[in-house]
């Protein structure tokens, strides 16, 4: 939230997808003191309550109708029950010390009640708000998602279509050769950034020119680009036109393949930033260090495929440094990389 620039945190998704779980452990992050607000739930083949917190007053909202079309819709507002106690509810959240308020959920009884509505409005001008809201095709839902200080997270898919291309095309000079093979922590270095990178992207490529990480990648089951072309630009270009040639991406993470301690963590944090500022570059940094990986978004996919010979993403950032924001790891060891067998000595001291 802090990074995002968002004041509000609303989650969505389909019926399981865990969003009242996840508002439950979310809250005490968001506010060490106890946040005020409202739970709706369902009690079946009867209705739907509202419950005041932290009050614990209960409010029938809604009740089961079997002749309304289901399977999610067969709940009947009670008349006047969210223009009395849900507005009490909300009045009663604003008038709390804490910054926080919480809705679970806003679906659609509350959106059939404009006074409702109206107190749910006041409440996101005064207050933070985590929200819970159902994933349906509702103007007032639509509104609320679309607002432009709300970080609106889908778990349905909540990074939206990202690629990453991981860059393993160095000859490692330096390391002496083969350095992404060399072990660290009895794996190959290349293994723990695939590890990395395997969950939240919609596609990923490895781009090299070893043919011993073609060959683990391919034992792995991960896409790879084995090349003969020199240029680290070369290597940009063939790895964004492999995810791209038939899909359409909304923005493209570059992973070093010498840089094996940032953790999956880490890397679904950049991507729930990315998806959510669609217009930013965003790179891994800590301190005053910015290092990577870098995600660019799909606008700038032109200039990533003309780049001056030679060079890589950092030129794109150069030219663009109103859109470069910087995501804090975990640890300064997560921007460590291998350039020399020191290097690596001292990675394996930090395992």
């Amino acid at each position: 939230m802090a990074i995002s620039g968002k004041r509000h945190l609303f989650l969505t998704g389909g019926r399981g997808a865990g969003k009242t779980t996840l508002l439950k452990e979310l809250l005490p992050l968001l506010c060490p003191a106890p946040v005020p607000g409202i739970c709706t739930r369902a009690v079946r083949g009867e209705g739907v309550d509202l419950v005041e917190v932290p009050s614990g007053r209960i409010t029938r909202v809604g009740v089961f109708d079997p002749a309304l079309p289901g399977p999610e819709n067969r709940m009947r507002p009670v008349p006047g029950a969210f223009a009395k106690a849900g507005v009490r509810a909300l009045d009663a959240c604003m008038e709390s010390p804490c910054p926080w308020a919480f809705v679970d959920e806003v679906g659609y009884l509350e959106s059939q009640d404009t006074a409702y509505q109206n107190a749910l409005l006041r409440l996101l001008e005064q207050k933070r708000v985590a929200a819970v809201l159902r994933s349906q095709d509702l103007p007032f839902l639509n509104a609320l998602k679309a607002r432009p200080d709300a970080w609106v997270v889908d778990l349905d898919r909540p990074f939206g279509k990202i690629g990453c291309v991981i860059m393993a095309s160095g000859l490692g000079r330096r390391f002496g050769g083969g350095k992404l093979l060399a072990s660290l922590g009895g794996r190959p270095l290349i293994d723990r950034v695939l590890d990395a990178t395997e969950q939240g992207f919609s596609r990923r490529v490895v781009v090299t020119r070893d043919a011993g990480v073609e060959a683990l990648c391919l034992a792995r089951g991960v896409p790879c680009l084995r090349h003969d072309l020199p240029l680290r630009s070369d290597t940009v270009r063939l790895g964004l036109d492999a995810l791209t040639g038939e899909v359409s991406l909304d923005a493209c993470v570059f992973f070093p393949g010498d840089q094996p301690l940032v953790s999956s963590e880490t890397v679904q944090t950049l991507l729930l930033a990315a998806a959510h500022t669609p217009t930013a570059i965003w790179r891994l940094g800590y301190g005053q260090q910015a290092g990577a990986p870098v995600c660019f978004p799909r606008a700038l996919f032109k200039e990533l495929r003309a780049l001056p010979a030679g060079r890589g993403g950092g030129a794109v950032m150069a030219a663009h440094p109103e859109l470069v924001r910087v995501l804090p790891a975990l640890s300064p060891a997560e921007l460590r990389d291998v350039d020399t067998p020191a290097d690596l000595a001292e990675l394996e001291a930090l395992l």
